[in-house]
């Protein structure tokens, strides 16, 4: 896969925590962070994705939280923040029954002209895949 991708948390904490024991597809997670460091692919993040991941890190290595956050924060990954993202986002949300933190990474994804959501989280994919420009991690190349 070339060109924009939006990584949402399930993949990005697969960065974080690349234990293929603990994190299913851990490896896959990691060649798309060399593709993104290589400028092989170009990501687009919503606005909370920094403040979704972090949360997640705090809870599960408190004392690897300050780091990991810094270094995520680092990556100054483009933010895209603008009515339509949230109007698409509640729409979204409310067509699949899942929450807006998961529908705004999607949102994204379609309102850019050749993006796709990566995605881990299995639930959300089964749940809002018709929309289209999503794709799982595992089937990530």
């Amino acid at each position: 896969m070339t060109g924009e991708v939006v990584i949402d948390a399930s993949v990005i904490l697969k960065w974080v925590f690349p234990s293929p024991v603990e994190e299913p597809d851990a490896p896959r997670a990691l060649d798309l962070l060399t593709a993104l460091g290589e400028g092989a692919v170009t990501a687009l993040e919503p606005p909370h994705w920094l403040a979704e991941v972090s949360a997640v890190v705090t809870r599960r290595a408190p004392a690897r939280a300050a780091d990991v956050i810094g270094i995520l924060y680092a990556m100054d990954l483009p933010v895209v923040a603008d009515l339509e993202i949230y109007e698409r986002a509640a729409r979204l949300a409310a067509d699949t029954s899942q929450h807006v933190f998961d529908t705004l990474y999607h949102a994204v994804a379609l309102a850019r002209p050749d993006a796709a959501l990566v995605t881990a989280d299995e639930r959300y994919y089964r749940a809002a895949r018709r929309a289209g420009r999503l794709v799982r991690l595992a089937d990530y190349s």
